[in-house]
């Protein structure tokens, strides 16, 4: 035994102490070694053992000796592994050693480190292994840090972000990033891609990206595209590894658990707010002077101060303070007045709550309601600030949904509809982004807001509620939502459960989840194939390595990879290439193999003697060998399974090494011919051989073998994956020649190839990093040599991405482009036998260069500066944008760029001219950037270009038309033709501006061939050839000189159609030399012609002509209208069409014309389009020879068409009416024209057309009036007297025949006009009207202000004019002139007093009177004169009875009116003096007018209703029905004169004046039916026209109209109301139209005023059961009995299913009526022919309802309800009544006695009793009072006495309700009073049984019975009801005419017997109770049909029901049918 094994035999004794610290390192090795044996024999992690080792290792892994070192690594990982989480205590000093001792140490012992520290990870000392990392990283050593980069991220790697906590990885990594040495650099940036994996991009690149050099950050942006997927732990703690059998037995059981599991693990994300440290703000804030900027007076300070709050809190995380004073300025500040400083505020609120989170809960709290409050505010700038500061404080946590309910109420109960809809979209978004708990603890606070929000009146409030609802249901199901829908209408119901189906979220969640369970479920496969991926380098993340993926994302199956796998947008990296299946990306990269497992996996494929001669050393013996592998090889039939063994074969032997030239020709071009024969080679082959390739090529002797092989390679697996490989070798090779002869073989690839297969971005980036920057000339030669040839195959856009080049190298580049100029059809020589993913560069669009995508770098920021106030910041926000371009290479994608295009557009308009240069200059090179793309994503922008064409600088022109080339180059020129064809029609383009686009265009056009789109430029072309600018004409003739060789004449000819005018005769003359098309074309028209005779040549009465006529009409067109010879043929063809109209009007539409005419009082130039439209309007409405002449350009023939129609004048003047307009539009441009001849002609005509005019009774429209009258206006200052005279007379003419009120605006325009002239004669035509036409005038007479103001001209023309026309008004209107001509200076102010003194002067002298006496005299002629001087004055009132007339402004009066000129004595003038002229005033004044007249009536109104039991009052309401009727035809004409652009005040005070009346119940009820007609019908018109929201106030006018006619339901008399409104309900006759239809039918527009008639009615039938007895319900049945007869029951089945409105609530109104009524309805069927056959529709639908009511228990009927016969009840059912009279009397009294005894009834009481008492003098009241007190007895007898007393005075009790009737069958009838009314009968009392039987017996009711009731009950009093029939005839209300007929003349004799019955009815006394509750239905009076009233559950049984089956009729029933029976005899109602 030698020395050594005695000793270690020795130390075996000693402790474990000893021997591990023996100084002999043998005994410390073979300790180590059993301690690791010892502790792998341990199975308990509590073995005590294990404890007492735990203290050795700190000293253990210190040792010197590195051999023992590894021994005891390798004894603590197996301490590590035995011992369980209780380790951990020892970390920390073992760590410590480690990293001190170790991490410097062998490979070996650096991996056993590591492998510890991973187990000290599992044993979850976490902490402590971070500590020790933290010292590993600063160690000097590089040696000793990567390492410990690696083991971290090996731990993040296997453990994940749970277990691994990333922020402390994140702190170490920015020293890192510095690190001198590259290896620890690039380790620290694969352990940055590794916590991508795990913590997102985002947060990695937000916490480290701004601490890394730029280069460093250039080098890990481009590798972080190579990271993909999401990460997952491979690796498990010890823990969680104990409870793996449990866990796999629970997988086993349930195959969810697993899923569900592993989807919660794919989804988590770590909150990068963890990772952070808090910063605080309160510090620097308080320095930077926060406080005293916030206080400061100046706006921009305050903004100022907040802006630096906003910059401090913008950090991720701030430190917690106490922020409550800071909160309570920003609140003050949300509501500051500057809208920037209010914005700032709240955006500091969002960057607040970012930051501090939960402890920024309370100060949220604070803030909410102030902030939702502020949602009113429409500027979009603070409302998108509220709304992501909202959103910002719920995602933050600041705020939780069961906190703020009260504050969300609050809101959506704001009056602002804005407040509500965003306050429900923010709840929405916070119901979205929370989880179900929380929502299923909340719901029921917020589904009732919601549901309370559906009913709101705004739109977007209600959609902002169903979106909530939808929210909640998606969350949580619709278990929440069902006892709220059972609420919802049905359409309501239905729309919510559609959005709740649509959102789509369910199979969404179903096939997301079906996902994650399918990869969960093959996780075994991929923790197989997982092994391959193993790393434990952080350095192996980078790229050339293996693409980075997390297993999760890995696919299941072959399938899914080849579905799932596709192209990254911008195509960089080498990962981007299509994974087909998951083994494909795992062989990229070979897996280590040695040549014994080469050599035994090869078999018996190739002999053994070669590979062993493969071996040798002797060349001779290789070359041999090789040759017979070559020939082995060659031999074999199936290669393919062989590849990749034959090919590690070559690579190991004799491998890349070897020396001998002929051996490594051979042995490459064995490798070329298995790649080229095998049908699949892999690219793992690629990768073997690329390295040894590349450096053949290097060889001249090799070169060519090298070069064929790589390119057999790119046949084998694509050109695309051998450069990317390629790129990383030959840049990191040290010899030169392999890059450059490298880079010469890419030229060959690229020239074979092509481009299709290469991301282009890659190997530009290569020539221009590597190529073109390599200090080897060789080497730039290629490269330039390689881009030449790319130049070919892409085009010159290359020439972008080089443009930082060098300039030498520029110029070589540019030869080489020249050598290898771009070929659009160049195709590649050689193919691709395996289908590679990428086909095409990705992001290159249209073509293969790549595009950038720049929508990142388009920042809110420089969208705001580019709308910027300064502009500097504008321009150097363009110049960003430049920018922008230029560093994407001028290749940009269109994602994103719409705002930027709209930002834009808006520069173009820029009042800096400097900067619509700078503006066209960007959008051209974004044009050219983008490609053809640019047509769709610029959102129109060139329209607006080319508007630029029409400035007046030179320069902006041309740049406008290099920004045209730009756009051109990008796009086709048939993209823009639509835009330019608008541009040359626009005006505003200019002379200039139009011959610079028409050379343009011509120059374009000149390179093109074949180009069908230019037809589209015939027409603009054409018209400008007629242009006034020679210029114009010139180049437009140029380019039609283009577009005809271009397309040729025939294409031309074919296309002429829409060419029409002289600019048609100038095309034909263009189009002569070319033979033959002359004849064609004029063929053609006369085809066309034929076609259309029947549509034109037709018309006007004077029957069929033959179509040559007309053809020859057309073709006459053609003609030139110069020479002698085209005027002979010109007489010619007059000839032939002399037999056809002269007008041609058939087809006319004055209508639609007028609708486009603008509106204006001032004359604007005419455009060229409007002349090009009246052409056409002449050459369709005129015959061929005048409008031929009204088209000349020679004057006289001009003269010559006018004359024409001065002769046809008297016979053609239906005609002209019809196109007056048009010819209107010819006069004003002849009167803009300079010839004197034409216009005084035209002045001649215009004087016998207006007379002509006036004869007919036809009055101008506004439209016609609108287009002639401000042309005549300006032109009237000519410089010519005579035509200024003639236009003078013309304009008086027109002011007698249109209207003096209508035409003073367009004279008040005139007097701003720049002619002196004009300014003159319009002063004179004021003081014209002034002195003929003041009344009409009045409202405008503040205008005299104008007139007053020329008093300081310097013209003494214009002063002494306007001084004559002021003393004019001087002498009308007195010293009140003085309130019209405004503010004057002092010495204007004696000018014209002085005038003034002297015009009085006058008119004492000529004895006129004083000033102002005429005013008076107007007034006192009003009511002698009313209404003819009204139809003098034009103004013809709409009658105040029955419906409104026809709007029309032309109709054939009956009557001739005469309009001489006469001053106009029309009441309106200055201050009415008594209510009757008020009202004078208000029917015949004008509206201006009429507003005096309506403040007198408000100012009587007031008065009377403070004194409403006044004499005022009574004589208010005699009138109130005339007022109102004034009223109401008031308001169309104030409305109608507001829509002519005059002030909405005649409409204001018209309203105002009808509201007033109707505020007073007593006034509303004094207006008769038909005026209530008349209001309602005219209101709810004009509440839907849509001209009034445009009008001025127009949305307060909508809303007074609103207003006024609730107030007119609540108060009008009931029953005219419904009767008006069911009237309504039938359709509408069109003449009662404000306007005609626009963009919809006749029926929707009726429809819509159904609707209003239906709210109308919903309104009223609401309050019937507390107003049943204010109506007359005979009158209403009456009304809704016309309404059924008139549908009839076949239309009412149709409207049924159908869901007709105003059928539905016809019924709906029957339904109330009936169930309020009960089978008394059948009383009021007074006015309703009951006995007509067939029966009334009504009588059925009353027995439906009545049966459906006593279902639903809602009746008490007695007798049979579902009685279809209306006769005689007692003959169908003869049996008397069972009930005792006697009994029933009893029961009475009794209840008479109770109310006596209570002290709130007992007059009641009592005056009941005396009633019957008279009634009944038989009955001995006292009888029943024997067992009362003789106090109560001796009470009763001096009560009777005292009611006696007060009868015989006449005083009744008013307040005194009457009992039910006693039984009549007593017989005890008396002469004076009549049966007593149910209005408070008891039900209960009333539903007790009589058992005593009745005989029958007849009685008659007085005839007094109704006065004495009516008298007696104010209750039911609403006068005679005789009287109010009367009154209805006497007013000429027809209803009663419509009735239909069906009675015949037994019809007094059947209502006999009906009476006879019903007296039997009462007999019986079980009458039904008038005011028995009624039971709503949901609150909805819409849906009246059987099947919606739910069955009574309570069983309501009522005793002794009467077997007579007579159903119980009480006093009003009777009453109405005696008063019909009366009615009948004295033949006051005919019979029905």
């Amino acid at each position: 035994m030698s020395e050594d094994e005695k000793l270690l035999k020795e130390a075996k004794k000693l402790p474990w102490e000893d021997r591990l610290m023996h100084k002999n390192w043998k005994v410390r090795n073979d300790a180590n070694i059993d301690l690791a044996a010892v502790c792998d024999s341990i199975s308990d992690p509590k073995d005590p053992r294990l404890r007492e080792f735990g203290p050795f290792f700190k000293k253990t892994v210190a040792d010197s000796n590195a051999p023992v070192q590894e021994k005891a690594l390798d004894a603590l990982i197996a301490f590590l592994k035995a011992a369980d989480a209780d380790a951990a205590r020892y970390a920390k000093e073992v760590c410590d050693v480690i990293v001190a001792k170790c991490m410097t140490g062998r490979p070996k012992t650096v991996e056993k480190s590591q492998t510890a520290f991973m187990l000290w990870v599992e044993l979850e000392a976490v902490e402590q292994f971070l500590d020790a990392m933290e010292k590993a990283i600063k160690n000097k050593v590089a040696k000793a840090v990567v390492p410990a980069i690696d083991v971290m991220f090996q731990a993040l790697s296997e453990f994940g972000s749970k277990i691994v906590p990333p922020k402390r990885i994140l702190k170490m990594l920015p020293e890192l990033f510095d690190h001198q040495d590259q290896n620890v650099r690039a380790s620290s940036k694969g352990l940055t891609l590794e916590l991508c994996r795990w913590i997102g991009k985002d947060a990695v690149k937000s916490i480290l990206l701004e601490k890394m050099r730029d280069t460093m950050k250039k080098e890990l942006e481009a590798e972080l595209v190579n990271v993909t997927g999401t990460a997952k732990p491979t690796r498990k703690i010890r823990s969680e590894q104990d409870k793996e059998p449990e866990h796999e037995a629970a997988s086993e059981a349930v195959i969810s658990g697993p899923s569900e599991e592993a989807a919660a693990e794919v989804h988590q994300e770590i909150d990068e707010y963890e990772l952070v440290d808090p910063v605080d703000i309160l510090t620097p804030l308080e320095k930077s002077g926060f406080w005293d900027g916030v206080k400061a007076a100046k706006w921009s300070e305050r903004k100022e101060a907040v802006a630096e709050l906003t910059k401090l809190a913008s950090t991720k995380r701030i430190a917690p303070g106490d922020f409550t004073e800071i909160c309570r300025t920003l609140k003050k500040l949300i509501t500051d007045v500057n809208i920037a400083v209010a914005v700032e505020a709240v955006q500091a609120i969002g960057n607040l709550a970012s930051g501090l989170r939960t402890h920024f809960s309370g100060n949220s709290r604070l803030l909410l309601p102030v902030l939702l409050e502020k949602l009113k505010e429409k500027k979009p700038a603070l409302a998108e600030s509220l709304t992501q500061t909202l959103q910002e404080m719920h995602k933050s946590g600041c705020l939780n949904l069961a906190d703020i309910v009260e504050d969300v109420k609050v809101a959506v109960k704001n009056k602002v509809p804005l407040v509500r809809s965003l306050t429900l979209n923010w709840v929405t978004f916070c119901i979205e982004t929370i989880n179900k708990a929380v929502i299923l603890k909340v719901h029921k606070e917020y589904v009732p807001i919601c549901m309370e929000s559906l009913k709101d009146g705004t739109p977007e409030v209600r959609d902002a509620a169903f979106s909530a609802l939808t929210a909640i249901a998606k969350s949580v199901g619709m278990r929440p939502l069902e006892k709220s829908l059972e609420k919802l209408d049905d359409v309501r119901k239905k729309k919510l459960t559609e959005m709740i189906g649509g959102s789509g979220g369910g199979p969404a969640v179903v096939s997301s989840s079906g996902a994650i369970q399918a990869s969960v479920g093959s996780s075994s496969s991929l923790e197989v194939s997982d092994g391959s991926f193993a790393r434990k380098s952080a350095a192996s993340m980078l790229s050339g390595k293996k693409p980075v993926q997390a297993a999760v994302s890995i696919p299941a199956n072959k399938k899914a990879a080849s579905t799932k796998s596709g192209v990254n947008k911008k195509g960089d990296g080498s990962g981007h290439a299509k994974v087909s299946k998951p083994a494909e990306t795992e062989d990229v990269e070979p897996a280590e193999m040695s040549l014994e497992e080469v050599e035994e996996k090869l078999g018996s494929l190739i002999q053994a003697d070669t590979i062993s001669q493969l071996k040798s050393t002797v060349w001779k013996e290789r070359l041999e060998a090789i040759g017979s592998f070559k020939e082995q090889v060659e031999a074999i039939q199936e290669l393919d399974p062989s590849v990749e063994i034959l090919v590690r074969l070559l690579c190991a032997v004799p491998g890349w090494g070897e020396k001998n030239v002929q051996v490594q020709q051979q042995v490459i071009e064995v490798i070329t011919h298995i790649a080229s024969t095998a049908s699949k080679f892999p690219k793992k082959c690629v990768m073997l051989c690329l390295l040894g390739i590349s450096e053949r090529v290097a060889d001249i002797k090799t070169r060519a073998h090298a070069m064929k092989c790589l390119s057999t390679f790119c046949e084998a697996v694509g050109p695309g994956f051998v450069f990317q490989r390629l790129y990383k070798i030959m840049k990191e090779h040290k010899n030169p020649k392999v890059l450059s002869e490298g880079i010469l073989w890419m030229v060959s690839a690229v020239d074979d190839f092509g481009t299709s297969h290469l991301v282009l971005k890659d190997l530009i980036d290569f020539c221009k990093d590597i190529g073109l920057q390599s200090s080897t000339a060789a080497t730039r030669n290629s490269t330039i040599k390689l881009i030449g040839t790319l130049h070919k195959y892409v085009g010159p856009g290359i020439k972008g991405f080089l443009s930082d080049v060098k300039p030498a190298l520029l110029t070589a580049l540019d030869a080489e482009y020249e050598k290898n100029p771009y070929e659009e059809s160049a195709a590649p020589k050689r193919t691709v036998k395996a289908a590679e993913s990428m086909s095409s560069s990705s992001g290159g669009g249209l073509d293969s260069l790549p595009r950038e995508d720049i929508s990142g770098k388009i920042t809110p920021v420089l969208l705001k500066g580019l709308e910027s106030t300064d502009w500097k910041i504008r321009l150097e926000s363009i110049e960003t944008v430049n920018k922008i371009i230029e560093e994407a290479n001028k290749r940009i994608q269109p994602t994103g760029t719409g705002e930027l295009f709209g930002a834009l557009r808006g520069r173009l308009y820029d009042s800096n001219k400097n900067l619509i240069i700078a503006t066209l200059s960007t959008i051209g090179g974004v044009a050219s950037a983008m490609g053809a793309a640019v047509d769709k994503s610029s959102k129109g922008i060139l329209s607006d270009v080319l508007k630029c064409l029409g400035d007046n600088k030179k320069h902006t022109r041309e740049c406008t038309l290099s920004t045209l080339d730009s756009w051109l180059a990008a796009v086709h020129l048939e993209k823009m033709i639509p835009y330019i064809t608008t541009a040359i029609t626009d005006a505003k383009l200019g002379a200039e501006g139009r011959k610079d686009l028409f050379d343009w265009l011509s120059k374009q056009l000149n390179v093109l061939v074949n180009f069908p789109d230019a037809t589209q430029l015939l027409k603009p072309v054409a018209s400008s050839m007629t242009d006034k600018s020679a210029d114009v004409r010139h180049s437009a003739e140029a380019c039609f000189a283009e577009i005809l060789r271009i397309c040729g004449h025939e294409v031309v000819s074919k296309n002429l159609r829409d060419i029409q005018g002289p600019a048609l005769a100038i095309v034909l003359e263009r189009l002569k030399p070319y033979g033959g098309l002359h004849e064609t074309f004029e063929s053609g028209r006369v085809s066309a012609a034929s076609k259309g005779s029947s549509k034109i040549g037709k018309s006007n009465g004077y029957g069929d002509r033959p179509t040559r006529h007309g053809s020859k009409a057309n073709s006459s067109r053609a003609i030139p209208t110069k020479g002698p010879r085209q005027e002979s043929l010109m007489s010619v063809q007059d000839i032939g069409v002399q037999s056809q109209a002269l007008l041609n009007v058939k087809d006319s539409n004055k209508d639609d014309r007028e609708r486009i005419v603008v509106r204006r009082y001032k004359f604007e130039e005419i455009r060229s389009e409007q002349i090009q439209d009246l052409e056409n309007d002449l050459m369709r409405f005129f015959r061929e020879d005048l409008h031929r002449r009204l088209l000349s350009t020679d004057f006289k023939k001009q003269v010559d068409g006018i004359e024409m129609l001065q002769k046809a004048l008297p016979s053609i003047g239906k005609d002209i009416i019809e196109v007056l307009d048009v010819l209107l539009k010819w006069f004003v441009m002849r009167i803009c024209e300079s010839n004197t001849s034409c216009l005084l002609k035209v002045l001649e005509f215009l004087h016998e057309l207006f007379d002509m005019l006036k004869n007919e009774g036809y009055i101008m429209t506004e439209a016609e009036a609108a287009i002639f009258l401000p042309c005549l206006i300006e032109k009237s200052g000519h410089n010519i007297a005579q035509v200024r005279e003639k236009m003078r007379e013309l304009i008086k003419q027109i002011i007698l025949t249109y209207s003096a009120a209508k035409t003073f605006p367009y004279i008040q325009e005139g007097l701003r006009s720049r002619n002196n002239r004009t300014r003159i004669e319009c002063v004179d035509l004021v003081g014209f009207l002034l002195e003929n036409h003041v009344s009409e005038i009045w409202g405008h007479l503040k205008s005299l202000q104008s007139v007053a103001s020329l008093t300081s001209e310097r013209d003494g023309d214009i002063r002494n004019a306007a001084l004559i026309t002021l003393a004019t008004g001087y002498k009308i209107l007195g010293d009140d002139i003085w309130k019209f001509v405004g503010k004057l200076t002092e010495a204007q102010r004696s000018m014209l007093d002085e005038r003034f003194k002297r015009k009085a002067r006058e008119m004492d002298k000529r004895k006129e009177g004083k000033p102002g006496e005429i005013r008076a005299v107007l007034r006192r002629s009003v009511r002698d004169n009313g209404l003819d001087l009204a139809e003098q004055s034009g103004e013809v009132s709409r009658s105040t009875v029955g419906p409104l007339s026809n709007r029309d402004s032309y109709s054939h009066l009956e009557f001739q009116m005469d309009r001489a000129p006469i001053p106009r004595t029309v009441p309106g003038t200055v201050g009415p003096t008594d209510w009757n002229e008020a009202l004078d005033i208000i029917s015949y004044g004008s509206p201006e007018q009429s507003v005096e007249g309506m403040k007198v009536v408000c100012h009587e109104l007031a008065q009377a209703t403070s004194d409403p039991e006044g004499s005022a009052m009574d004589d208010v309401v005699k009138d109130a029905d005339r007022l109102v009727s004034c009223l109401a035809n008031k308001v169309a004409k104030t409305f109608d004169f507001s829509l002519t652009g005059a002030s909405s005040r005649s409409c204001k005070y018209v309203l105002n004046t009808l509201m007033q009346t109707f505020q007073n119940r007593r006034l509303a009820h004094a207006v008769k039916e038909s005026t209530l007609d008349s209001l309602i019908t005219e209101l709810l018109l004009w509440l839907l026209d849509e001209r009034v929201p445009r009008m001025d106030d127009g949305s307060q006018l909508l809303k007074a109209l609103n207003v006024l006619m609730l107030k007119i339901l609540d108060n009008a008399d009931r029953t005219s109301s419904f009767v008006v409104l069911i009237n309504l309900l039938r359709p509408l006759d069109p003449s009662r139209w404000p306007s005609p239809a626009i963009n919809e039918s006749l029926a929707i527009r009726n429809q819509k005023f159904s609707d209003l008639v239906v709210k109308c009615l919903i309104k009223l039938t609401k309050v019937l059961q507390s107003t049943i007895y204010e109506v007359d319900l005979d009158r209403i049945l009456q009304s809704i009995h016309i309404y059924l007869q008139e549908l009839g029951m076949e239309e009412i089945r149709k409207r049924a299913g159908a869901d007709d409105k105003p059928l539905r609530m016809v019924k709906t109104v029957l339904h109330e009526l009936v169930k309020l009524r009960g089978t008394a309805i059948k009383g009021h069927l007074s006015m309703v022919p009951i006995d007509m056959e067939p029966q009334p529709i009504i009588l059925a639908y009353i027995d439906l309802n009545l049966q459906t009511l006593a279902a639903a228990r809602m009746l008490s009927p007695s007798g049979p309800v579902g009685q279809t016969h209306w006769g005689d009840s007692t003959a169908n059912n003869p049996a008397p009544a069972t009930h005792s009279a006697d009994a029933q009397l009893k029961q009475e009294l009794a209840a008479i006695f109770k109310k006596i005894g209570d002290k709130q009834t007992c007059t009641i009481g009592l005056y009941e009793l005396y009633r019957i008492t008279q009634l009944y003098p038989k009955v001995d009241i006292f009888a029943q009072l024997q067992n009362a007190s003789e106090a109560f007895r001796t009470y009763i007898r001096d009560g009777l006495a005292q009611m006696e007393k007060t009868t015989a005075a006449g005083r009744t009790p008013s307040s005194v309700p009457l009992s039910t009737p006693p039984p009549a069958a007593l017989n005890l009838s008396s002469p004076k009073f009549g049966a007593l009314s149910p209005v408070n009968t008891n039900p209960l009392s009333e539903a007790k049984s009589m058992n005593t039987k009745l005989e029958a017996t007849n009685f008659s009711l007085p005839p007094s019975y109704a006065e004495d009731d009516r008298g007696s009950n104010p209750a039911l009093s609403r006068g005679p009801r005789f009287d109010q029939s009367d009154s209805r005839h006497q007013s000429g209300d027809q209803r009663n005419d419509r009735l239909p007929s069906g009675v015949t003349s037994g019809a007094l004799d059947a209502i006999r017997e009906r009476m006879k019955s019903i007296q039997l009815a009462a007999a019986a006394g079980n009458q039904e109770p008038a005011n028995k509750p009624v039971i709503a239905v949901n609150g909805n009076l819409g849906h009246p049909l059987p099947n919606q009233f739910p069955l009574a559950t309570e069983h309501a049984s009522i005793e002794n029901s009467m077997p007579g089956g007579v159903l119980p009729m009480d006093e009003k029933a009777l009453s109405g049918l005696q008063a019909r029976m009366e009615r009948l005899k004295s033949g006051s109602i005919e019979p029905l």
